[in-house]
């Protein structure tokens, strides 16, 4: 199968449910009062707290699943009318019929099995970045959600903001010229990783309100590791995706949209501290891409304390040292920065080449704005409208897989790997493809787009 990286929204509604006949509106059927949407949220404290509230806004909330007891009880306190389970595949059992969307706020590993369990209900569903942690995956949910002619969005809120879309028009108005190379940084991890995640993968003793097994889903049975959960998962291959997975589908958002990059053709990567269970302590991850827009363009991905050289034109009231996280954009034409993790204010450097460009270049809009600044309440108001959302799987598993590829590199520092975005596979090369795939799933866990 060949994967195209930019579906347009009537590529979607050719294979989407959508297209054949009438459009059905669920709320002006004629004689019928609205009916409020109704969504469960999987995932209820922390970013799931934020997520489920934020659906809250526009649906009623019936359904709440965690896999921590004292959680769960927190947050009927905040929906007394939502039933409570701990298990997500047992609540899509009892309530399937009550549930019109999902919010998925949970560790990596799980997101995958969640998010098609709930398609396998035809449930519209949105998943935190990043999607999944396997390549493999996220093409599979991708083709699960086509199947099943659902709406989804992923958690990624950059995505609706203003900074992205106008990075987007002025990059595509020659602001700096044709981009050739991107810079992207962030201070994550923020957790221990490499060797010091691995020697603190120490057995112990489970808290009697978690369901352990319940934390592990398609992960094969192991003891307890206090740390784990709720937070440290995310320096393990096995449940989370490292700083690249964590901070990507924010940081790369920009640079992926608007310089309309697709798969990489190649990676390499160097890095400090790696381990064969965990992502490394440091890492800088060299892609290039064959750009439609731009031609060749090099992006440069830095974590774990390394950054940029600061640019020579940066405006002088720009604190380079309080900048932890953004993007450099060089073209032939000039260097453009977005200070942040979403690309927030764009500026073009230096002080004087941007005030010149705002008053004398500057496009008008031509990037459709948001109503909403959260994608959980926009995939509400989606399932109203049968609208499609910004960051649905069509794109967001695109921008998904290219954070992963980044992290196959990462997990073999020092080897050039060369990617066929149509096989989906990297060229001759069996040990980076040992890592697309989940090595071990427990046996009842095993979903497909195919299975469902």
């Amino acid at each position: 199968m060949r994967w195209k990286n930019h579906p347009t929204r009537r590529d979607f509604l050719k294979t989407s449910a959508f297209a054949g006949g009438a459009v059905f509106f669920p709320n002006l059927i004629l004689g019928q009062a609205p009916k409020k949407i109704q969504f469960a949220g999987i995932g209820v404290e922390g970013k799931g707290k934020m997520d489920v509230a934020k659906a809250a806004e526009g649906a009623e909330i019936v359904a709440l699943c965690d896999v921590d007891r004292i959680k769960l009880e927190r947050a009927k306190l905040l929906y007394p009318n939502a039933r409570a389970f701990e298990s997500f595949r047992e609540m899509f059992e009892s309530m399937g019929d009550k549930i019109d969307g999902v919010t998925v706020s949970t560790p990596d590993h799980t997101h995958y099995p969640a998010a098609m369990e709930a398609l396998k209900h035809g449930k519209h569903v949105c998943v935190q970045k990043p999607l999944v942690n396997r390549i493999w995956e996220a093409n599979e949910l991708l083709a699960a959600a086509r199947k099943k002619k659902v709406l989804t969005n992923m958690g990624n809120q950059g995505h609706l903001l203003e900074g992205i879309r106008l990075l987007k028009e002025w990059l595509a108005a020659g602001a700096i010229g044709r981009v050739k190379e991107i810079l992207v940084w962030t201070n994550r991890p923020i957790w221990p990783q490499g060797a010091r995640a691995a020697e603190a993968m120490q057995p112990g003793t489970a808290p009697e309100t978690l369901n352990w097994e319940a934390w592990l889903a398609q992960c094969p049975s192991r003891e307890y590791v206090p740390g784990l959960h709720p937070f440290a998962w995310r320096s393990h291959r096995e449940y989370g995706a490292g700083a690249m997975g964590d901070m990507g589908c924010h940081l790369l958002d920009g640079p992926f949209w608007a310089c309309e990059l697709g798969d990489p053709i190649s990676v390499e990567a160097s890095a400090e501290d790696t381990t064969l269970t965990t992502f490394p302590a440091a890492s800088t991850i060299e892609c290039h891409f064959k750009s439609e827009k731009f031609g060749n363009v090099k992006l440069t991905w830095m974590d774990g304390g390394r950054k940029p050289e600061r640019p020579n034109d940066l405006d002088p009231n720009m604190d380079w040292d309080k900048m932890k996280g953004g993007c450099i954009y060089r073209g032939e034409e000039g260097t453009l920065i977005c200070p942040g993790d979403n690309s927030v204010n764009p500026r073009i450097l230096n002080a004087e080449r941007h005030a010149k460009w705002l008053a004398e270049k500057a496009p008008a809009q031509s990037i459709e704005r948001a109503t909403v600044n959260t994608p959980q309440l926009e995939l509400v108001q989606a399932i109203e409208k049968n609208a499609v959302c910004g960051a649905s799987f069509e794109y967001s598993v695109p921008l998904t897989r290219l954070c992963l590829i980044g992290n196959v590199a990462a997990l073999l520092p020092g080897k050039k790997l060369n990617w066929d975005s149509a096989a989906q596979r990297f060229v001759d090369a069996a040990d980076a493809n040992a890592f697309l795939k989940r090595e071990r799933t427990r046996t009842g866990w095993e979903y497909s787009a195919a299975s469902i």
